[in-house]
């Protein structure tokens, strides 16, 4: 949804942006090339890869980029060490990039053989493999149908329980082949591959995506000038859920902190949806934050 992150980020010439999920920085150039001659961008990953990919991406820019390895959580403290107390616009997009599920030795697709991993920081614990060697059964099921809104966690659960007795699972081919065995035949040749939901639900549980989500939505907020705009584009119901939930609650008048611009969710185009079909569940939210009277209420 490049273009339409553009069009409501409305990049100028003197701003300061920031792009708290940088990613391999696609969007960043194209907001930094919007916001010329003048305008800043901060880039915000904790992938140590990705802010590498990025700052060779963005190597002609350099003058107006800064870039830091870090969670999105932390966003008011790093842009509190950038000398800023406020910017222009901020961009949340969520889960992860297709660079980050092609390596296969972050064992985020059941598409490649790799470990067991699903960390988007290497420094932070546990890992994928963790979870489903020691977990409960009971827990084990509750996170898969929580974060995965899988309708077989129990079973996909149980059977992860009685593989790990016989040896540990260590990689994602080995959990790929329990779940398929474990959900009924039908269900294999639906829509999505079987093993979507939980390994979905396993890398936001590593990655504590939805803890964290919240907090760093009204951080964020905070940060942003009158008129400022803020764009979140989530892959996932629960992410969305909470998107929408926040933006409500610091919408409502009398003490209003931001003005709602998407009554409903923005979907990518019908050609982008062709073009990649991991843009097929893409949804997103924009608000502006509103301006301010002297005593800090919202006019």
């Amino acid at each position: 949804m490049l273009a339409e992150v553009v069009h409501w980020l409305q990049p100028q010439s003197g701003g300061t942006y920031v792009d708290c999920t940088l990613g391999p920085a696609g969007t960043a150039f194209n907001i930094l090339e919007a916001c010329a001659p003048d305008g800043r961008l901060i880039g915000i990953d904790q992938d140590p890869q990705a802010i590498e990919l990025a700052r060779e991406r963005l190597q002609d820019f350099s003058s107006r980029v800064r870039l830091y390895c870090d969670n999105f959580s932390h966003v008011k403290g790093i842009l509190g060490s950038a000398g800023l107390s406020q910017v222009n616009g901020m961009l949340f997009d969520l889960g992860v990039s297709s660079v980050q599920l092609a390596d296969s030795r972050r064992g985020l697709s059941f598409l490649h053989e790799g470990p067991l991993n699903m960390r988007l920081n290497a420094a932070e614990s546990p890992t994928a493999a963790d979870l489903v060697n020691s977990l409960p059964e009971s827990a084990l099921a509750n996170l898969i149908f929580t974060y995965g809104e899988e309708r077989y966690s129990r079973r996909i659960a149980k059977a992860i329980s009685q593989a790990r007795v016989l040896s540990p699972l260590r990689t994602t081919t080995q959990l790929e082949a329990i779940i398929w065995g474990a959900v009924p035949a039908a269900y294999r040749h639906g829509r999505i591959h079987p093993a979507t939901r939980t390994f979905q639900a396993l890398r936001i549980a590593v990655n504590k995506e939805l803890d964290i989500l919240e907090g760093s939505l009204r951080d964020a907020i905070e940060m942003l000038a009158p008129g400022g705009r803020m764009c979140v584009i989530s892959f996932h119901s629960l992410e969305d859920r909470i998107v929408k939930q926040v933006f409500r609650a610091l919408s409502r008048l009398p003490s209003a902190l931001v003005s709602i611009l998407t009554k409903k969710p923005c979907i990518p185009s019908k050609d982008e949806r062709q073009r990649n079909s991991r843009a097929r569940s893409a949804k997103m939210r924009v608000v502006e934050r509103m301006p301010l009277m002297a005593k800090g209420c919202p006019v």
